[in-house]
């Protein structure tokens, strides 16, 4: 289903991404476990860029005119409120982190915050989004690694 000219690893992510959006949609649990651990598994630095490109994309369609701090509250209450019925673990601190990492804002400076992994949290927020955009997450899922790869071609001045 993914075009054949990405490499395996592109591929190998927008499956497993599709794959825990599906699962987050179903409110399936152990299948969003399961597939967000398959997630775990791949190279951790390029599944951050592939959600994180994937959650701006999918706020943009949601806010052309912008992102206020209303809309980013907005965001995160419907994501947790959503998610916490079937996930009753969900940390909400790592909803925040995936969104705040997705709008470039680096948390690591913080010698107090406990790391957790964001990428269940950043396809919570994937699954809220595509939803609310009305969008097929294979959209944003091939937009977002064609425009990695876009980039990763640009020569440098």
């Amino acid at each position: 289903m993914w075009p054949s000219d990405w490499p395996s690893s592109a591929r190998a992510i927008a499956t497993a991404v599709e794959a825990a959006v599906s699962a987050a949609r179903a409110a399936d649990e152990s299948g969003f476990r399961e597939s967000t651990a398959d997630l775990a598994q791949l190279p951790a630095d390029q599944v951050t860029a592939v959600l994180s490109a994937i959650v701006r994309d999918l706020l943009e369609t949601a806010h052309p005119d912008g992102l206020t701090g209303d809309d980013v509250r907005a965001v995160l209450d419907a994501v947790v409120r959503r998610s916490v019925a079937w996930l009753p673990r969900l940390d909400a601190a790592a909803v925040f982190s995936a969104l705040a990492g997705a709008l470039g804002i680096d948390e690591s400076e913080d010698p107090d915050r406990v790391q957790s992994n964001p990428h269940p949290a950043a396809v919570l927020l994937i699954d809220y989004l595509a939803d609310l955009t009305r969008t097929p997450p294979q959209q944003p899922v091939q937009r977002a690694i064609n425009e990695i790869a876009r980039a990763e071609t640009v020569e440098m001045p």
